[in-house]
């Protein structure tokens, strides 16, 4: 007779499932009651990922992630004013800003004035207590399904937003998401949103993630994102959380025919940071370029995994990720690109490099390629080196003072990355913030 085995939870775990016995006696019922429960299932019976799972090999989140904290609450007045009195990286660009302080939206924070013809903007936790017919696009059948923190986002999602393009519309002003953490205590967010750019539509998007130092809070985040046929969406993602907060972030992005899209993401804050992109290309002669850069230092470890399918032919895509590690940071990069049977003439290039600053830094990267077609253009590289001392020689013997050459060919090293960025306004913000972390290098 064969033993029952029942699986030890960790004290995260049943915190997690406490927090979802709680929720869940709060939903109204709607057309996302039942995806809620299937997706807690599937978290349950895998419970939160650990280094046996090979796409979870560097970032163990059962052991990093000691406990979950309580869900958080609303915003209470002195977190809002926190929040607006944080520095805006972006503030040059003039974006239009949608805010959400502790994972709930903050209309008195946001910019809703003049709204462009063909834009829609509205928060998901309105549209799920009104059981909009939209919130059945979250997570049906995208490409990040079966992921397990994809599921407890889905299972645990509070509010974020849901943005719609009409199609044929061309909005000029970026948008930018902020999610900020104001509360001086410790808690866990749960944010979930929707972007769909309708077909010849196009859009500059900004997400950024931005908490205080000192706290160890958490944030659970996800994208859907549709980008319809012939659309272009440029988007910037920043990663500027407290150096002690927990960060899980995923992004299920599907690319109709013939559409544009790029994706940059830029990684300072965090002491624990996973940064998942499941990406499709559905349908023929799509464009993709998927790029990032990190700037780590102390203990701070991020892990970017990206799963590329390229499922249409006549695709193509660049792949770029750039690490800057100091002191005993860990940057991690695991890159798979499929191409499906029948996904001819694609033409996709992964690079991702890494340069250490210190002896204890960690690079591990991990790119791959899973071809199943045949006359199809594929590669991938990886290198981890240190600064280049002869091109550092070159500097200082211009009058260059050594900390100065360093930051010139870091600056030059993240630039590359950085460049791939259409809006001139947010390549600027990005290379100042670059500099600002220069500054304060020891």
């Amino acid at each position: 007779m064969a033993a029952e085995i029942t699986p030890i939870r960790t004290a995260a775990e049943t915190g997690l499932a406490e927090a979802f016995a709680t929720l869940r006696g709060k939903l109204a019922a709607g057309p996302v009651t039942a995806r809620r429960e299937a997706a807690f299932r599937r978290f349950e019976a895998q419970g939160l990922p650990h280094h046996r799972v090979e796409e979870w090999k560097y970032t163990d989140l059962r052991a990093l992630m000691r406990d979950a904290k309580p869900l958080a609450g609303a915003p209470d007045a002195a977190a809002k004013v926190r929040v607006a009195g944080q520095t805006r990286m972006f503030a040059a660009v003039a974006p239009r800003r949608i805010v959400f302080v502790d994972g709930a939206f903050a209309p008195e924070l946001s910019d809703f004035a003049g709204l462009e013809p063909g834009l829609k903007i509205r928060s998901l936790a309105d549209a799920l207590g009104r059981g909009d017919a939209i919130v059945s696009r979250l997570g049906n059948g995208g490409p990040a399904e079966g992921d397990v923190a994809y599921a407890l986002n889905t299972a645990l999602m509070r509010d974020g937003a849901i943005i719609e393009v009409a199609p044929g519309t061309r909005i000029v002003r970026p948008l930018h998401l902020v999610f900020a953490y104001g509360s001086s205590r410790a808690a866990a967010v749960f944010s979930r949103s929707l972007v769909i750019v309708g077909a010849d539509a196009g859009l500059t998007l900004i997400e950024s993630h931005e908490g205080p130092h000192g706290v160890d809070y958490q944030v659970h985040a996800a994208l859907d994102l549709a980008v319809g046929e012939g659309a272009r969406l440029d988007k910037i993602k920043v990663f500027a959380e407290g150096s002690d907060a927990l960060h899980v972030s995923t992004l299920s992005a599907t690319i109709a025919a013939k559409a544009d899209f790029t994706d940059l993401t830029f990684a300072l804050g965090g002491t624990i940071v996973r940064n998942q992109l499941f990406v499709r290309c559905a349908g023929a002669g799509s464009r993709l370029g998927i790029n990032g850069a990190s700037l780590l230092r102390g203990k701070q470890h991020v892990d970017t995994s990206l799963l590329l399918d390229h499922a249409a032919g006549h695709c193509l895509s660049r792949e770029l990720f750039k690490s800057v590690l100091d002191e005993a940071s860990r940057g991690v990069f695991q890159g798979k690109i499929i191409v499906r049977p029948g996904a001819l003439k694609t033409d996709a290039r992964m690079m991702t490099r890494a340069l250490l600053l210190s002896e204890d830094a960690e690079a591990d990267n991990k790119p791959e390629l899973e071809i199943l077609a045949d006359d199809v253009q594929c590669g991938h590289g990886a290198t981890s080196g240190a600064l280049d001392d002869n091109l550092k020689f070159y500097l200082m013997a211009r009058g260059i003072p050594e900390k100065e050459a360093e930051a010139l060919l870091i600056q030059s090293f993240v630039g590359e990355a950085v460049e791939t960025v259409a809006h001139e306004g947010i390549r600027d913000a990005l290379m100042a913030t670059t500099q600002q972390w220069l500054e304060t290098r020891p």
